[in-house]
């Protein structure tokens, strides 16, 4: 007992960049017991914890940036949990279940039910060895089955990710593959949930400009003809083809609707039509960026270094 006191005593100290400074064995709230990282990224890190108040379940933490903007942000995702957890009470709809949340010495935290590996962490550590098709078909039908009930609710997630998707348990088996002559990672059970609702907007909320992360970013975002749910399905097209298609760290980027290495918006939009075919007419009418077409043409120069690449690597899908 007097050695859990001291550990929850100790002083609070933040590091420079205002990551809140814990170590395995350190309680936060009389509560929480640190065991492990889960890890660490710009808004903050996670830890895996044992809560004592809950017969010693394990948990994950997040724990916020001691940063006014990343605080900020926490408590709009700890509203939408919020109302995930009062629509959802018997956790059927297969989002992240928030337990508990609190405020640490300015570093906002929020306990989760402890997940397994996110479907690209386990991808890249299968040597982005594609998901077999099953598995991939009951990935999609939970995805669709949580978006349903997001949107029903009124609400978009706006940056869905295989990052942003966790098997509810990783654990897997190795096969060997004798048409590739190698081992393989084989998950033993594909349940999934919906993680990381920082950047989800309710349908009434003020909905910011741009959203979804590049790579999974849909059309009417880019030309900033403003969004709505449907931002949601193209996401998991994207993500759903990379489940299926990717067999090296960047064949995905070589064949689908996004740049490999730009952030540039014209080059996005050609790659897309190059394997989905011409951007619709009503959207270049609607669309403000009237910079990237003349004449209903997307104005792009295959005769570049850039051209070349999108027009040996980008393939029509049909």
């Amino acid at each position: 007992r007097s050695q859990q006191s001291s550990k929850r005593s100790r002083s609070v100290e933040d590091d420079k960049e205002g990551h809140l400074v814990c170590r395995i064995g350190d309680w936060l709230q009389e509560r929480y017991e640190i065991v492990g990282s889960l890890g660490e990224g710009t808004f903050g890190k996670v830890v895996e914890c044992v809560d004592h108040a809950r017969g010693k379940s394990q948990v994950a933490l997040k724990i916020i940036k001691n940063v006014g903007k990343y605080r900020e942000a926490a408590r709009l995702e700890i509203n939408v949990l919020k109302k995930i957890k009062e629509k959802d009470k018997e956790n059927k709809f297969l989002c992240v279940l928030m337990s508990d949340w609190f405020n640490f010495h300015g570093h906002m935290c929020i306990a989760f039910e402890l997940l397994g590996k996110n479907t690209f962490e386990f991808l890249k550590e299968n040597n982005f060895q594609p998901y077999p098709l099953p598995q991939i078909r009951h990935m999609a039908y939970q995805l669709c089955h949580a978006l349903r009930f997001l949107h029903d609710n009124q609400l978009t997630h706006t940056d869905l990710k295989p990052e942003n998707i966790l098997f509810v348990n990783s654990d897997f088996d190795t096969l060997y593959n004798e048409k590739k002559s190698c081992e393989e990672k084989s998950i033993r059970n594909t349940s999934i949930r919906v993680a990381d609702f920082g950047s989800a907007t309710f349908d009434h909320e003020h909905h910011t400009t741009i959203v979804a992360t590049r790579h999974y970013r849909p059309p009417e975002v880019i030309l900033e003809l403003g969004w709505a749910q449907p931002c949601d399905v193209w996401s998991p097209g994207c993500i759903l083809f990379e489940y299926f298609s990717v067999s090296s760290s960047s064949e995905l980027m070589r064949c689908c609707s996004f740049p490999l290495q730009t952030h540039e918006n014209r080059e996005h939009l050609v790659m897309m039509e190059k394997i989905l075919g011409p951007i619709p007419s009503h959207m270049i009418h609607k669309t403000r960026k009237q910079k990237y077409f003349h004449n209903g043409n997307l104005v792009w120069d295959e005769n570049t270094s850039d051209g070349r690449y999108v027009q040996e690597n980008c393939k029509p899908l049909r």
